[in-house]
């Protein structure tokens, strides 16, 4: 697979897109409107404790109070101090930590989730500082290793080796990026990591909260750290400075990946050159078509997303079963690059077309959880309902890439749909009564959309002559191209020759009486 990482800077907003034989497979934004705050870590000061729901709002500085979990609270007495721990039970310890926690209290933690929605951002006392191939978590003393990570003899040589070189009273997880590498590659990944937490250290009780103690580098350096691996081919970047910077930490971290590394100085937009923009656009709509003539269709909700599955134009060959399982195995390959191109967490729910054979499910839910193996963030497939659903759920940590891109309509909020011409009709000669009703004229121009206009005319405008004898007025109709459908504007008139005056102004777009 040839892959590739394409970064766009202008002016203050950075954009990174992964390209995966040419189709876009992931894409991160930085700007004002989306600067990230996940791996943040902030001196805050608890606001509220709600004992019931376990759970603590802190007010690290940002518009809405983080949310803290129980189960995101450290429970080592370095970071709070707990007065029962005489009978060695972990979960008491940790049931007694909400109150423990008091109003006013200064606290130290780090955002796990971005702020989504009306939600705050959700955030930890388990502070952990990522580097290339290593994770330092200053609270704890043990050693993880990823679980893409399968083999189980180099899953043992890595431990050995993180064992080793583990600083004391501190914890490391090793990361996927460190298969195949030697002792030497993490030692600069711990001496880094070290420096940077005695830092943080130095400084937390120094501020006055709220305050950030440590913001996560920028996204082009996290491109690099995380995402500019062996397996990527090319790093094109358009900023001759930060193409410099990428060169400094390329070869500080990954020396060997230095000759894959260009400078776009092309004069054309970067992502336009590489086919991106059409990508984006395409992968903020709600209907994806598969090759096969199927397509999918993607629905959000507050508290799931749905994705539905349809043959569409495709027929098969020789019967129904066997279309049916193309399509959903397509589909099921396709549903993995969408969820992880679109960002989508939480539960998600997958309605395939209906199999009769119990192997032909299986086959579809297996293509499924392979295609999401090349997903960096934690998924998992629960399985089939009754119903013949697929759930499955992926970790959520920031908005949906359509929720980035995109806003409510202001016109339909949200909804994606508007009044049909029948029920606009309805209510504009509702207001037209109210007018007459409140106003001493002869008479009112009506300016609409051309669709209501022609609508409305209809049956030779019927209904507005009865509104004209209802109300013993003269209406007349323009129509304005540039107007949203639903809108309406209703000017006085006070006489024939004042309108005649007024519709000179509308030329060709008088369209009725």
């Amino acid at each position: 697979m040839h892959k590739e990482i394409i970064v766009d800077i202008h002016n203050d907003q950075v954009r990174v897109a992964l390209l995966e034989d040419g189709d876009l497979a992931e894409l991160y934004f930085d700007d004002e409107e989306n600067r990230r705050v996940v791996g943040n870590i902030y001196r805050g000061k608890v606001a509220n404790v709600l004992p019931g729901m376990q759970a603590a709002f802190v007010d690290i500085g940002l518009s809405k109070n983080a949310f803290l979990y129980l189960g995101d609270i450290d429970t080592k007495s370095s970071v709070f101090e707990f007065t029962d721990r005489s009978n060695g039970v972990e979960g008491r310890i940790k049931n007694s930590a909400i109150s423990q926690i008091r109003e006013g209290q200064e606290i130290t933690v780090q955002v796990l989730k971005e702020p989504i929605g009306t939600k705050g951002a959700r955030v930890t006392t388990n502070i952990t500082l990522p580097g290339r191939y290593l994770v330092l978590m200053p609270n704890v003393n043990y050693v993880g290793i990823s679980r893409r990570i399968e083999d189980d003899a180099e899953r043992e040589r890595l431990k050995a080796i993180a064992e080793e070189i583990k600083p004391e009273d501190m914890g490391l997880i090793v990361r996927t990026a460190a298969r195949g590498k030697e002792k030497e590659d993490f030692l600069y990944d711990v001496a880094l990591l070290c420096r940077l937490w005695k830092r943080i250290e130095s400084i937390e009780n120094m501020v006055k909260p709220p305050q950030v103690l440590h913001k996560d580098e920028s996204l082009v350096y996290r491109a690099v750290r995380d995402i500019f691996t062996q397996d990527v081919d090319r790093f094109v970047i358009n900023d001759e400075s930060q193409y410099r910077r990428v060169l400094e930490l390329v070869e500080a971290i990954s020396p060997n990946l230095l000759d894959r590394v260009y400078y776009f100085q092309e004069d054309v937009d970067i992502f336009e050159y590489y086919g991106i923009n059409k990508k984006i656009e395409k992968a903020i709509q709600k209907k994806v078509w598969l090759k096969n003539g199927g397509y999918i269709v993607i629905d959000y909700t507050e508290a799931l997303t749905a994705i539905d599955v349809n043959t569409g134009k495709f027929v098969g060959g020789h019967n129904l079963e066997d279309t049916v399982l193309k399509t959903n195995l397509e589909a099921a390959e396709e549903i993995a690059h969408q969820i992880r191109l679109r960002d989508i967490g939480g539960i998600i729910i997958i309605d395939f077309i209906d199999m009769e054979l119990p192997e032909h499910r299986e086959m579809v839910v297996k293509v499924l959880e392979e295609a999401l193996k090349k997903d960096r963030t934690k998924t998992h497939v629960v399985g089939i309902t009754g119903l013949g659903l697929v759930e499955m759920t992926r970790k959520k940590e920031r908005n949906r890439l359509s929720a980035t891109l995109l806003k409510p309509c202001p016109y339909c909020n949200g909804t994606g749909k508007v009044y049909s011409e029948n029920m606009i009709i309805a209510n504009i000669e509702k207001k037209l009564e109210d007018f007459f009703k409140n106003n001493d004229v002869w008479g009112a121009i009506v300016e609409v959309h051309p669709s209501i206009g022609k609508a409305w005319m209809e049956d030779n405008g019927k209904n507005i002559e009865l509104l004209e004898n209802t109300w013993n007025k003269k209406i007349f109709i323009t129509a304005n191209p540039n107007m949203h459908i639903e809108q309406v504007n209703i000017k006085q008139v006070n006489g024939q020759a004042e309108v005649e005056g007024i519709l000179l102004e509308y030329a060709d777009n008088v369209i009725g009486r």
